[in-house]
């Protein structure tokens, strides 16, 4: 039997996520904010402001009706920065049916409230929080989109559930596989969005490989001590979403925060780089939260503190990565159990 899946928000990765699910089969319908974008996917089968070049499945459906995509869904994805994410989900919380699966794909922490998407969900939306699940993982929209390999994890608290949606998602050239570490999964997504500013900042320095592997590794340790701190399994952070996200997302010059890092490493203004661009780097905004956690949690984040005063002090690049070289020697694994 056809499922019906509405997706809210059709930027570059809930775009190249509903095309996954209509190649699947599903009856997948996206709302996008401007009508020209969802014009543009309905008749043209393409999305070019977000994801030039690409041609989308011709099942794929677009509206600016928030209706139209939530009400009918048995599965509503939430595909829009965290910064309205709780906004748009009270707009679709009265349009949900009894018993539909809300699947967030947006990898941030609510300022102020230092809530995980999940949690902004279930508060929003007032539906318990294993009816959440949440997607993360390597997934670089564009590849995605084009079909090329990778994998995910879904990750819900309701293992059904979690099994369930890894039906409807798991595709020939896209896999999934299941977590019910909520936690963790949510945890390595936002915290890698800061390590990748960091990996971008030294590349625009012009640091060599043996830098980059060592400050991806060490930025890796800081998520896993995060994530345990805050009650999630450390298992989680050498899977898909933990090392596997960090990798593809401090790696590759696709990554939103990689970009925003290599640019201010070539020493470009901060709001002159977001100005420029026309998506959002999330590690900009939620780098902010991810220290107020750690901080909370009692949680020590050199890369992350360091990060943290650049975006938002003005701190000087090369410094950053100077105090970083000039810490005190610590055993590896510190504060990870």
């Amino acid at each position: 039997m056809t499922t019906r899946i509405g997706v809210v928000g059709a930027g570059s990765w809930g775009t190249a996520f509903a095309s996954v699910l209509a190649r699947n089969g599903n009856e997948t319908t996206i709302w996008a904010r401007r009508k020209e974008c969802a014009d543009e996917i309905a008749d043209a089968h393409r999305n070019d402001a977000y994801l030039p070049s690409i041609e989308l499945p011709d099942g794929l459906r677009a509206t600016t009706d928030l209706a139209d995509v939530a009400a009918p869904a048995s599965v509503v994805v939430m595909a829009v920065p965290s910064h309205c994410f709780r906004e748009k989900c009270a707009e679709v919380r009265p349009l949900l049916s009894d018993d539909a699966t809300l699947v967030s794909l947006t990898k941030g922490i609510e300022a102020g409230t230092l809530l995980r998407m999940s949690e902004v969900a279930a508060e929003a939306c007032a539906v318990p929080g294993d009816r959440v699940a949440v997607v993360s993982g390597p997934n670089l929209a564009r590849e995605v989109a084009k079909g090329q390999p990778g994998a995910t994890v879904v990750a819900c608290g309701d293992e059904g559930r979690a099994a369930s949606l890894q039906d409807l998602f798991h595709a020939p050239t896209f896999r999934v596989y299941t977590n019910t570490d909520v936690v963790g999964v949510e945890i390595g997504g936002a915290a890698k969005n800061v390590v990748a500013i960091a990996a971008g900042i030294a590349d625009g320095l012009g640091y060599g490989e043996n830098a980059l592997a060592a400050l991806v590794t060490r930025g890796l340790v800081e998520i896993t001590r995060l994530g345990v701190g805050l009650g999630a399994s450390p298992l989680t952070f050498v899977g898909l979403a933990g090392v596997g996200d960090l990798v593809a997302t401090c790696l590759s010059k696709q990554s939103r925060n990689h970009h925003v890092g290599e640019e201010l490493g070539k020493g470009r203004a901060l709001g002159e780089i977001v100005d420029s661009m026309n998506m959002v780097a999330e590690g900009v905004k939620s780098c902010a939260g991810i220290l107020r956690l750690a901080e909370k949690a009692g949680v020590d984040m050199p890369i992350a503190e360091r990060v943290g005063r650049v975006l938002y002090e003005g701190a000087n690049v090369k410094q950053m990565v100077d105090d970083l070289l000039e810490r005190a020697a610590e055993p590896e694994f510190k504060g990870i159990g």
